[in-house]
């Protein structure tokens, strides 16, 4: 897995590069099929943020951490990352799909076996509505209306279906399929 670091608002050492390699290494150990790593380090406020973004056959694993150590922020993102890739080979194991073989061996590592005896999530809803064209900001007004956090919708300008979203810091996001 290659490791790319990039820093907003900071000086990325060649010390803190080499530790963030060096954690994110150990992922390998769980899955072995990891692509590259995108890492996005900020400070703001005194908070240092770290962002890890990685593809894993399809798939991708996120996480965010935020402490006032950059150090320590990066540890707390590992930990979040392992716990998805426990999660990404029990569901993988369960569904029995391809690739599954492959992964009976990996759940053998220490802590596999804890995360395959969870129950998975499972849909308890299924809810149908018709789907209007509109503009994002007649979207987002509707969104805010239902009071939800996320809105699917047509969008009028691209015909295609698009989700908007509430996001953390309280703007929106704009989800637009790519074919």
């Amino acid at each position: 897995m290659n490791v790319q670091v990039r820093g907003r608002n900071v000086e990325v050492s060649d010390a803190l590069k080499d530790y963030i390699g060096k954690r994110l290494k150990k992922l390998d150990k769980y899955i072995d099929i990891l692509g590259d790593a995108q890492v996005t380090l900020t400070v703001e406020r005194g908070l240092h943020r770290i962002e890890v973004t990685i593809p894993v056959n399809g798939m991708i694993l996120r996480g965010e951490e935020s402490t006032g150590d950059m150090f320590t922020s990066t540890d707390l993102v590992v930990e979040k990352l392992e716990k998805q890739i426990e999660k990404y080979k029990t569901r993988l194991l369960r569904r029995g799909g391809r690739g599954a073989e492959s992964y009976r061996q990996a759940a053998a590592v220490p802590g596999g076996g804890e995360a395959a005896e969870e129950e998975s999530p499972s849909v308890v809803r299924t809810k149908r509505f018709a789907i209007k064209p509109m503009a994002v900001e007649e979207a987002i007004l509707q969104m805010n209306l239902l009071g939800h956090s996320f809105f699917v919708f047509s969008n009028a300008e691209t015909e295609q279906v698009n989700v908007v979203y509430r996001r953390k810091d309280g703007n929106y996001g704009l989800i637009e399929p790519e074919f």
